[in-house]
């Protein structure tokens, strides 16, 4: 089958490579000319694992190419998936000018049946302005032709996106009840066969519920996240120990492990502003959200837990201090640094006169790149913001060690090497990696997330 996929980042570009492995004709647009380059030279602008791989080994098969050229996009594929990005407004409702511009193009240039795909997270409605963008631009044409709008939310994890798409847990599918919804329906029921040989994953359903399916995904994990972070911070009052309160919940079949680790906040380009959009569609529908606006004030607040443990540790004043910090990036096996909490934590540290050396496995270009940005109106804090290219480096003089991310290099480091290179023996865990007893046994002292220092 032809597919063109609108929009080249980590949806587009995850879903284009993975419907070329098994064996469609995939052609990638972006109006971003930068990217297309990098694409077309062998590289990818992003870090996923396995993804460069595929799109090198696919590439290298004429399964998928990659063009900046509106018009082809659209005259390649029968198969149309809308995969730009919808980054929040102001109000913090989605942003959907990408969205609309492609259901313009799409319009514009069309002149067979087309099945349009919301594969970006949009708000319920969003597939009547797409199909009412394109019937505006062929009717400006004074032309008909035949297409169908599909929802199809992602479930992608990033760090994990092609096992995600290659076995998928479950494939959502908003369709159309007409004759076109129906031959869109029988289209993507085919396009995704190769993907659930085992066992039925497709759910079809109405398209405004399928729009609504992957907000309330999303929000219902990070409920869980926060929730979480509140019991810890509970715990912490209490003389409690929050992993094991974690274990014992968790062994509820019908609360689960998943997403009930504490820690120092979630980010990423997803629970952010999906939390924010869905509490915004609530508003609009007049129906205010509770739950979510809760879910957004506690992550915002535990964002600026390390540091808080940090200060009540060394005091308010922390000209002098260096600090090691492990991790970058909002989550391990990605770069990115979408609403990481190690921004906010940085921010807080070089606020109060510290200086931090920072070591993350692949997130370094783009934590310079971001945190730039960050500190445009602090010039002077990023003389003391520093890169080590090892985390044994980043200790180097350090008062103390910081741990944002979890790695897996970081689970199982020399604590006897972490002792003797910092001046105060001491490890502030966001991510509750290590066994308390274990540190103290090494002569460290433990500032964990809702679990006893040991």
């Amino acid at each position: 089958m032809k597919i063109t996929i609108i929009g080249s980042g980590y949806v587009g570009l995850v879903t284009g490579a993975c419907l070329a492995e098994v064996g469609n004709h995939v052609l990638c647009l972006d109006v971003d000319a930068r990217k297309i380059e990098i694409l077309n030279s062998g590289g990818i602008p992003i870090h996923e694992p396995g993804l460069l791989e595929m799109v090198q080994r696919n590439r290298s098969a004429g399964r998928i190419a990659f063009t900046t050229d509106v018009e082809q996009g659209v005259a390649h594929g029968m198969v149309q998936f809308i995969a730009v990005g919808t980054p929040p407004d102001e109000d913090g409702s989605a942003d959907l000018q990408y969205v609309t511009a492609a259901a313009r193009n799409i319009g514009r240039h069309m002149t067979g049946f087309r099945v349009v795909v919301d594969k970006s997270t949009v708000p319920v409605g969003t597939a009547d302005k797409v199909r009412a963008a394109i019937a505006a631009e062929l009717a400006a044409r004074g032309v008909e032709v035949p297409f169908t709008v599909v929802s199809n939310p992602e479930f992608l994890k990033e760090g994990v996106a092609v096992e995600d798409f290659m076995r998928p847990d479950r494939i959502v599918l908003g369709c159309a009840d007409d004759a076109e919804g129906e031959r869109g329906k029988q289209l993507m029921r085919a396009l995704y066969a190769p993907f659930q040989r085992n066992h039925e994953r497709m759910f079809f359903m109405d398209v405004r519920s399928a729009e609504l399916t992957k907000y309330a995904a999303n929000a219902m994990l990070a409920t869980r996240i926060s929730f979480m972070n509140e019991l810890a911070n509970l715990a912490e009052r209490l003389g409690a120990d929050i992993e094991l309160v974690r274990q014992g919940i968790g062994s509820d079949p019908r609360i689960g492990y998943h997403f009930l680790y504490a820690g120092a906040g979630y980010g990423g380009s997803c629970f952010p502003k999906d939390v924010q959009a869905l509490a915004r569609i609530s508003e609009d529908a007049g129906c205010p959200s509770r739950i979510l606006s809760a879910v957004e004030s506690v992550n915002d607040q535990q964002k600026h837990v390390l540091a808080a443990k940090i200060v009540k540790h060394y005091g308010e004043d922390l000209s002098g201090k260096k600090f090691a910090l492990w991790g970058l990036a909002f989550k391990p096996n990605t770069d990115d640094m979408r609403e990481a909490p190690a921004r906010v934590l940085i921010r807080a540290l070089l606020a109060r006169g510290a200086a931090v050396t920072a070591h993350d496995p692949v997130a370094m270009d783009e934590a310079r790149r971001v945190l730039a940005l960050d500190m445009a109106d602090h010039p002077d804090w990023l003389t003391r913001m520093h890169y080590a290219e090892t985390p044994e480096a980043a200790l180097k003089g350090a008062q103390a060690l910081i741990i944002i991310t979890e790695w897996k290099a970081f689970r199982s480091p020399d604590f006897d090497v972490i002792k003797g290179a910092l001046t105060d023996p001491l490890i502030v865990d966001g991510r509750n990696l290590y066994d308390p007893q274990i540190v103290k046994a090494h002569g460290l002292r433990y500032l964990p997330i809702g679990r006893p220092g040991g």
